[in-house]
């Protein structure tokens, strides 16, 4: 392996594929800093060909944050804060049909997740990310000036309550800005997505519904995008704070499988 990593980028905006690593065997600490930089750079990454197991998929996570256990799904035996993610023939629905960034609802949302899948469809089964800088960006300065200091309820309990076999479990529910700034970066992006968020706090239902409505609309469009076709053994490790992500089920009935692990993350900084 070189010292230096290879990064192509998959769009202008957003998405690069990482190569010259072997992530089954340990980093260095130059290769996990060029990693990490490609990460802030490009808001999600890629690799292929990664073959790791459970022990290796935690230690990878490790090298950014500690690890977060999931606030919806319980993790697999042995390893908690590993989740699997499957569709298949009997599934009624899969994990991120609607845009989303993982786990809003938490009090602190986590800083960003590693999927890796080993069973892909032929056909199928792809990933799509949207860029939150590049959204908050394109808004007029009026809007800007508008979204700065309200909050938006993501609700937990929506979600996970339909699925959830212990009906004794609560799940969260977290007021978080609407406008949020990177703790790295310092830029600027929008928090809101479809899946978890239900409200503006600051504002009446009816002009709740219409500016999250435009806010979503415009969060997900193509021109914020990248797409990813998965091949096995294929991995993307993605930033939550500054990412949407959607994963399209047009597979049904074959299968797609694999495990991700969560990277805690910290309460959201208002702009």
């Amino acid at each position: 392996m070189s010292e230096t990593l290879e990064i192509k980028p998959l769009t202008e905006r957003i998405g690069a594929e990482v190569f010259g690593v072997d992530l089954t065997k340990p980093l260095s600490n130059s290769h996990v800093q060029q990693i990490h930089d490609a990460l802030m750079a490009h808001c999600v990454i890629f690799f292929r060909d990664q073959a790791i197991n459970h022990e290796q998929h935690e230690t990878l996570g490790r090298h950014f944050g500690q690890l977060a256990l999931h606030s919806g799904v319980s993790g697999i035996e042995g390893h908690p804060y590993i989740v699997k993610i499957h569709g298949d023939a009997d599934s009624k629905h899969v994990a991120g049909e609607r845009w989303h960034s993982d786990l809003s609802c938490d009090e602190e949302p986590p800083m960003g997740s590693i999927l890796a899948l080993h069973t892909v469809p032929e056909v199928g089964g792809d990933t799509l990310w949207t860029n939150m800088y590049s959204a908050y960006d394109a808004l007029s300065p009026r809007m800007k000036v508008y979204l700065e200091g309200l909050t938006a309820e993501h609700n937990g309990e929506i979600i996970y309550r339909p699925i959830t076999k212990e009906p004794n479990r609560v799940f969260p529910i977290s007021n978080h800005p609407v406008v949020r700034v990177h703790p790295v970066t310092k830029r600027k992006c929008l928090f809101v997505n479809r899946q978890y968020v239900t409200k503006i706090n600051e504002l009446s239902r009816q002009e709740s519904a219409a500016i999250l409505d435009f806010l979503f609309d415009h969060c997900e469009e193509e021109r914020y995008q990248c797409r990813f076709r998965w091949k096995p053994n294929s991995i993307a490790f993605w930033d939550n704070r500054c990412t949407m992500h959607q994963a399209v089920w047009d597979y049904f009935p074959k299968t797609r499988s694999g495990y991700r692990v969560t990277i805690a993350g910290d309460k959201p900084i208002a702009a």
